[in-house]
Protein backbone atom coordinates (compact mmCIF):
# COMPACT_ATOMS: atom_id res chain seq x y z
CA UNK A 1 0.00 0.00 0.00
CA UNK A 2 2.74 2.79 1.18
CA UNK A 3 5.05 1.64 -2.11
CA UNK A 4 5.39 4.20 -4.45
CA UNK A 5 4.27 6.70 -1.28
CA UNK A 6 6.69 8.92 0.60
CA UNK A 7 6.68 8.25 4.47
CA UNK A 8 4.44 11.09 5.61
CA UNK A 9 1.51 11.90 6.84
CA UNK A 10 0.30 13.77 3.28
CA UNK A 11 0.92 9.64 2.36
CA UNK A 12 -1.37 8.28 5.16
CA UNK A 13 -3.84 10.87 4.14
CA UNK A 14 -4.49 9.91 0.60
CA UNK A 15 -4.61 6.60 1.81
CA UNK A 16 -7.32 7.02 3.96
CA UNK A 17 -9.03 9.41 2.01
CA UNK A 18 -9.19 6.82 -1.07
CA UNK A 19 -11.00 3.91 1.62
CA UNK A 20 -13.47 6.79 3.35
CA UNK A 21 -17.08 5.73 3.28
CA UNK A 22 -19.58 8.54 3.27
CA UNK A 23 -21.97 6.70 4.43
CA UNK A 24 -20.61 5.13 7.56
CA UNK A 25 -18.66 8.35 8.70
CA UNK A 26 -22.54 9.47 9.18
CA UNK A 27 -23.36 5.96 11.56
CA UNK A 28 -19.71 6.75 13.26
CA UNK A 29 -20.46 10.55 14.11
CA UNK A 30 -23.40 9.37 15.93
CA UNK A 31 -21.53 6.81 17.21
CA UNK A 32 -18.80 8.92 19.39
CA UNK A 33 -21.07 11.08 19.91
CA UNK A 34 -19.96 14.00 18.05
CA UNK A 35 -22.68 16.66 18.31
CA UNK A 36 -22.82 19.47 20.07
CA UNK A 37 -22.66 19.19 23.91
CA UNK A 38 -21.37 15.75 23.50
CA UNK A 39 -17.96 13.99 24.80
CA UNK A 40 -16.70 13.84 21.21
CA UNK A 41 -17.97 16.97 19.87
CA UNK A 42 -16.10 18.55 16.94
CA UNK A 43 -14.62 14.75 15.93
CA UNK A 44 -14.44 14.15 12.58
CA UNK A 45 -15.00 10.79 10.83
CA UNK A 46 -14.41 9.34 7.62
CA UNK A 47 -15.49 5.84 7.82
CA UNK A 48 -12.63 3.09 7.67
CA UNK A 49 -13.43 0.50 9.63
CA UNK A 50 -10.99 -0.57 12.56
CA UNK A 51 -9.40 -3.36 10.27
CA UNK A 52 -8.74 -1.36 7.20
CA UNK A 53 -6.95 1.50 9.80
CA UNK A 54 -4.49 -1.64 10.80
CA UNK A 55 -3.98 -2.37 7.47
CA UNK A 56 -2.84 1.49 6.73
CA UNK A 57 -1.09 1.42 10.12
CA UNK A 58 1.07 -1.85 9.22
CA UNK A 59 1.98 -0.14 5.62
CA UNK A 60 3.56 3.35 7.14
CA UNK A 61 5.01 1.31 10.44
CA UNK A 62 8.46 3.42 9.59
CA UNK A 63 6.38 6.78 9.84
CA UNK A 64 9.04 9.50 11.37
CA UNK A 65 7.82 11.21 14.59
CA UNK A 66 7.34 14.30 13.13
CA UNK A 67 4.86 12.68 10.55
CA UNK A 68 3.10 10.85 13.35
CA UNK A 69 2.79 14.27 15.22
CA UNK A 70 0.74 15.89 11.57
CA UNK A 71 -1.70 13.12 11.84
CA UNK A 72 -2.49 13.46 15.86
CA UNK A 73 -2.83 16.94 15.05
CA UNK A 74 -5.78 16.13 12.37
CA UNK A 75 -9.27 16.89 13.29
CA UNK A 76 -10.25 13.25 11.40
CA UNK A 77 -10.64 10.42 14.06
CA UNK A 78 -9.06 8.13 11.76
CA UNK A 79 -6.04 9.96 11.02
CA UNK A 80 -5.36 9.68 15.05
CA UNK A 81 -5.93 6.40 15.50
CA UNK A 82 -3.69 5.35 12.80
CA UNK A 83 -0.91 7.38 14.39
CA UNK A 84 -1.35 5.62 17.55
CA UNK A 85 -1.69 1.86 16.19
CA UNK A 86 2.20 3.47 14.92
CA UNK A 87 2.81 4.04 17.92
CA UNK A 88 1.84 0.88 19.57
CA UNK A 89 3.36 -1.27 17.16
CA UNK A 90 6.40 0.67 17.32
CA UNK A 91 6.46 0.16 21.12
CA UNK A 92 5.77 -3.31 20.72
CA UNK A 93 8.63 -4.30 18.52
CA UNK A 94 11.21 -1.86 20.41
CA UNK A 95 14.03 -1.58 22.70
CA UNK A 96 14.10 0.31 26.33
CA UNK A 97 15.25 3.44 24.73
CA UNK A 98 13.24 3.59 21.60
CA UNK A 99 9.66 2.70 24.06
CA UNK A 100 10.66 5.38 26.67
CA UNK A 101 11.32 7.97 23.57
CA UNK A 102 7.48 6.55 22.16
CA UNK A 103 5.86 7.35 25.87
CA UNK A 104 7.62 10.50 25.83
CA UNK A 105 6.27 11.39 22.54
CA UNK A 106 2.50 9.93 23.58
CA UNK A 107 2.72 12.18 26.85
CA UNK A 108 3.70 15.45 24.96
CA UNK A 109 0.57 14.35 22.30
CA UNK A 110 -1.79 12.90 25.02
CA UNK A 111 -4.39 15.99 24.56
CA UNK A 112 -4.84 14.46 20.75
CA UNK A 113 -5.96 11.28 22.69
CA UNK A 114 -9.59 12.33 22.63
CA UNK A 115 -11.84 9.72 22.74
CA UNK A 116 -12.41 6.21 24.22
CA UNK A 117 -11.20 4.29 21.50
CA UNK A 118 -8.40 6.10 21.37
CA UNK A 119 -7.20 5.54 24.61
CA UNK A 120 -8.08 1.94 24.87
CA UNK A 121 -6.13 1.42 22.26
CA UNK A 122 -2.91 3.05 23.27
CA UNK A 123 -2.70 3.64 27.15
CA UNK A 124 -1.91 0.33 28.23
CA UNK A 125 1.19 -0.20 25.98
CA UNK A 126 2.45 3.45 25.85
CA UNK A 127 2.02 4.83 29.32
CA UNK A 128 0.90 1.80 31.59
CA UNK A 129 4.43 0.21 30.77
CA UNK A 130 6.47 3.74 32.13
CA UNK A 131 4.01 5.45 34.65
CA UNK A 132 4.76 7.04 37.19
CA UNK A 133 3.40 7.29 40.67
CA UNK A 134 3.29 11.18 40.30
CA UNK A 135 2.21 10.73 36.20
CA UNK A 136 -0.73 8.73 37.67
CA UNK A 137 -1.40 11.07 40.67
CA UNK A 138 -1.62 13.77 37.77
CA UNK A 139 -3.87 12.12 35.25
CA UNK A 140 -6.10 10.79 37.96
CA UNK A 141 -6.42 14.95 39.37
CA UNK A 142 -7.30 16.14 35.50
CA UNK A 143 -10.38 17.86 34.85
CA UNK A 144 -9.35 16.17 31.37
CA UNK A 145 -11.60 13.06 30.95
CA UNK A 146 -9.77 11.18 28.82
CA UNK A 147 -6.39 11.80 30.92
CA UNK A 148 -8.76 10.02 33.77
CA UNK A 149 -9.69 7.15 31.57
CA UNK A 150 -6.15 7.12 30.73
CA UNK A 151 -5.08 6.66 34.45
CA UNK A 152 -7.74 3.43 34.92
CA UNK A 153 -6.31 1.96 31.19
CA UNK A 154 -3.23 2.23 31.41
CA UNK A 155 -3.11 0.01 34.59
CA UNK A 156 -3.83 -3.08 31.89
CA UNK A 157 -0.34 -3.52 31.44
CA UNK A 158 0.12 -4.32 35.44
CA UNK A 159 -2.67 -6.76 35.03
CA UNK A 160 -1.19 -8.57 31.98
CA UNK A 161 1.99 -8.93 34.37
CA UNK A 162 -0.66 -10.30 36.81
CA UNK A 163 -0.55 -7.31 39.37
CA UNK A 164 -3.95 -6.43 40.60
CA UNK A 165 -2.97 -3.70 42.66
CA UNK A 166 -3.09 -0.58 40.56
CA UNK A 167 -5.87 -1.39 39.13
CA UNK A 168 -7.31 -1.45 42.42
CA UNK A 169 -6.05 1.37 43.86
CA UNK A 170 -6.91 3.78 40.33
CA UNK A 171 -10.60 2.09 40.63
CA UNK A 172 -10.73 3.67 44.09
CA UNK A 173 -9.77 6.98 43.42
CA UNK A 174 -12.65 6.99 40.44
CA UNK A 175 -15.47 5.56 41.95
CA UNK A 176 -16.50 9.39 42.71
CA UNK A 177 -15.87 10.83 38.96
CA UNK A 178 -19.14 11.56 37.85
CA UNK A 179 -18.92 10.49 33.93
CA UNK A 180 -20.13 7.62 32.25
CA UNK A 181 -17.46 6.67 30.31
CA UNK A 182 -15.51 6.59 33.79
CA UNK A 183 -17.72 3.65 35.79
CA UNK A 184 -17.42 1.54 32.22
CA UNK A 185 -13.97 1.77 32.13
CA UNK A 186 -13.46 1.20 35.85
CA UNK A 187 -16.05 -1.58 34.91
CA UNK A 188 -14.40 -2.67 32.72
CA UNK A 189 -10.83 -3.44 34.20
CA UNK A 190 -12.04 -4.01 37.70
CA UNK A 191 -13.82 -7.53 35.87
CA UNK A 192 -10.38 -7.95 34.49
CA UNK A 193 -8.88 -7.65 37.92
CA UNK A 194 -10.98 -10.28 38.67
CA UNK A 195 -9.99 -12.78 36.15
CA UNK A 196 -6.95 -12.65 37.49
CA UNK A 197 -7.97 -12.42 41.65
CA UNK A 198 -11.53 -13.52 42.05
CA UNK A 199 -11.46 -13.21 45.34
CA UNK A 200 -9.55 -9.62 45.53
CA UNK A 201 -12.69 -8.19 43.21
CA UNK A 202 -15.30 -9.54 45.22
CA UNK A 203 -13.49 -8.03 48.26
CA UNK A 204 -12.93 -4.96 46.71
CA UNK A 205 -17.17 -4.75 45.56
CA UNK A 206 -17.62 -5.31 49.27
CA UNK A 207 -15.63 -2.82 50.90
CA UNK A 208 -17.07 -0.06 48.32
CA UNK A 209 -20.30 -1.37 47.40
CA UNK A 210 -22.16 1.98 48.47
CA UNK A 211 -20.05 4.08 46.48
CA UNK A 212 -19.47 1.96 43.62
CA UNK A 213 -21.50 3.89 40.48
CA UNK A 214 -24.25 0.98 39.37
CA UNK A 215 -22.69 0.55 35.60
CA UNK A 216 -19.35 -0.04 37.04
CA UNK A 217 -20.75 -2.90 39.02
CA UNK A 218 -22.94 -4.40 36.48
CA UNK A 219 -19.60 -4.64 34.18
CA UNK A 220 -17.19 -5.61 37.00
CA UNK A 221 -19.60 -8.79 37.79
CA UNK A 222 -20.09 -9.46 33.78
CA UNK A 223 -17.99 -12.86 34.66
CA UNK A 224 -20.07 -14.27 37.50
CA UNK A 225 -22.96 -16.45 37.13
CA UNK A 226 -26.18 -15.23 36.73
CA UNK A 227 -27.16 -16.21 40.29
CA UNK A 228 -24.46 -14.48 41.84
CA UNK A 229 -24.58 -11.29 39.12
CA UNK A 230 -28.43 -10.75 40.77
CA UNK A 231 -27.18 -11.35 44.14
CA UNK A 232 -24.75 -8.32 44.16
CA UNK A 233 -26.96 -6.04 42.16
CA UNK A 234 -29.27 -6.37 45.21
CA UNK A 235 -26.71 -5.64 47.73
CA UNK A 236 -23.17 -6.47 48.94
CA UNK A 237 -22.57 -10.15 49.00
Amino acid sequence: MAQGNKLNAAAVRREVHALRDPERAVFLQRFFRTGPGEYAEGDRMLGLTVPAQRVVARAFRALPLEEIAKLLASPFHEHRLIALLILVDRHTRGDEVEQLLLHRFYLTHLDAVNNWDLVDTSAAALVGEHVSEKLLQKLLASPNLWHRRVAIVCTFAELRAGRVETTFRVAERLLGDKHDLIHKAVGWLLREAGKRSPEALLSFLRTHYDRVPRTTLRYAIERLDVVDRKLWLGGPQ
